[in-house]
């Protein structure tokens, strides 16, 4: 039954998969998660917004126009359009007015609001790229770690290959009567726990290419294979040209949280100014043009002279006819169509308005306050993001440190338990040693690789954060 389950063993070492997708590189990664990832695409969201307002507020230097058209029906006690008497009589009236206006002067707030949004803007790009920074180190860092992962199951796989191959030599040994059968079981032993810990890492390498999909925004089932270079061909730059105080100005000059703290400023600033602005009179221009229409407006279409009598009087029981003095003119009303009303009663209008704010519940004043503080938060703020990144960048560079010499030491170590294993086997297989010492020897050889190719991972990384802190991009 054991031979079964090694020969299982033996076939999941040596499955492979056979397919013709696509390997991603670590660049591939990158950029894909950049491009994709949801968060990232949040953040992309408010720089929209910040778009939006920008362009908005550059339109509000232009004048507003506003047309009202307003057809009305009017019943009951009115006062007529044309005659302004009293009636009850029901007419139907339209009026059209188009008005425009526009600030010639307030203190140049609605410039320094531009200039504000201009640089939220700005500020909101930097976030942007805050974001895909941020994304691209943390893809990367998964990256490595299936990598590592990778490693640790291949050295996992010929750790149980070893022992099988062990298990045999010693197998043939015990029914040769050269050792005793305790050899070969514990042996066994060895085997059952090396395919764990093979079973282990496989599952690791397929757990971490999950945490590596969801930054990326790629389906938990999509199929997704890796390319898996040594770590010793990912580039990283010499840790000589990573001295943390050349890293730290170049920091405060490319890193996009540097540059969203100096936009944001820039804002505070322009706002604060044209909250000021505000608290001033504003001066404007404005002019209207309008027109109407009423249904029971007339005008004269004819008129005639008139000298006929206008009545009688009785002068001692003689009647006489009464004319006037002079002749009159009778006139004929007709209604007036709906165009010439509008032709008649176009009507123009402009001026000038002054206006001077006197009290707003201390509205104004309370706004211009509070743009001072943020001024001063924001300056806290950006001494504050300063100081962290400049404690970031030496704590990773001593931290990568201390990753090189841990890197240096774990190579040593390994190349040291190989030849000690190998000695240690040879001894064994002319029966100068025995199994529990040959296998204290392979674990030994087994945890020095295992720590070797973590901290030859973790350098790589270390390294990948300080060349993050430039600020230049990742070299991928």
């Amino acid at each position: 039954m054991r031979y079964i389950i090694y020969s299982v063993i033996i076939c999941c070492c040596f499955a492979g998969t056979a397919s013709a997708q696509k390997k991603w590189n670590l660049r591939d990664c990158v950029e894909y998660a950049m491009a994709n990832n949801l968060s990232v695409k949040q953040v992309d969201l408010q720089t929209r917004l910040a778009e939006i307002q920008a362009r908005q507020s550059r339109y509000s230097i232009f004048p507003n126009a506003s047309l009202s058209l307003g057809p009305s029906f009017n019943n009951g006690r009115n006062q007529d359009p044309t005659s302004f008497n009293l009636i009850t009589q029901s007419y139907v009236s339209t009026n059209v007015q188009l008005q425009t206006s526009v600030d010639i002067f307030n203190w140049f707030s609605k410039r320094n609001t531009i200039a504000a949004n201009e640089w939220e803007l700005l500020a909101a790009k930097a976030n942007t790229d805050k974001a895909k920074n941020d994304i691209a180190l943390t893809v990367a860092n998964a990256y490595l770690q299936v990598l590592l992962a990778i490693e640790q199951q291949k050295i996992a796989e010929v750790q149980v290959q070893q022992s099988i191959a062990q298990l045999g030599n010693t197998r043939k040994m015990v029914d040769a009567g050269t050792l005793p059968e305790l050899n070969a079981a514990e042996v066994e032993a060895q085997v059952a726990r090396d395919s764990a810990t093979y079973l282990t890492a496989k599952g690791a390498v397929e757990q971490n290419l999950l945490l590596l999909k969801s930054y990326m925004s790629i389906d938990a089932a999509t199929p997704f294979e890796i390319d898996t270079p040594p770590a010793d061909k990912i580039p990283v730059d010499p840790i000589g040209e990573l001295q943390p105080d050349a890293v730290y100005a170049l920091a405060l000059a490319n890193m996009p949280q540097q540059k969203f703290n100096d936009f944001k400023l820039k804002a505070a600033h322009k706002n604060s100014a044209a909250a000021r602005g505000l608290l001033y009179p504003t001066f404007s221009i404005w002019g209207s043009l309008g027109s109407g229409f009423n249904s029971r407006a007339q005008e004269i279409v004819s008129s005639s002279k008139i000298n006929a009598p206008i009545g009688s009087v009785s002068v001692n029981g003689t009647d006489y006819t009464v004319f006037p003095s002079q002749p009159f003119t009778n006139y004929e009303y007709g209604k007036i169509g709906f165009f010439p009303q509008f032709n008649q009663n176009f009507r123009q209008a402009i001026g000038l308005t002054m206006s001077v704010p006197i009290f707003n519940g201390y509205a104004a004043r309370s706004n211009y306050q509070r743009s001072k503080v943020t001024i001063q938060n924001q300056e806290l703020q950006k001494q504050v993001d300063d100081q962290k990144l400049k404690q970031d960048i030496y704590q990773a560079y001593n931290a990568a440190i201390i990753a090189l010499e841990k890197y240096s030491a774990s190579k040593k170590s390994w190349e040291t338990s190989e030849r000690t294993y190998n000695f240690a086997k040879k001894r064994y297989d002319v029966g100068m040693l025995g199994t529990f010492e040959l296998i204290t020897n392979q674990n030994n050889l087994f945890r020095a690789k295992l720590e070797y190719a973590l901290n030859q991972f973790d350098y790589v990384f270390k390294m990948k954060v300080l060349e993050f802190y430039k600020g230049q991009g990742l070299k991928l």
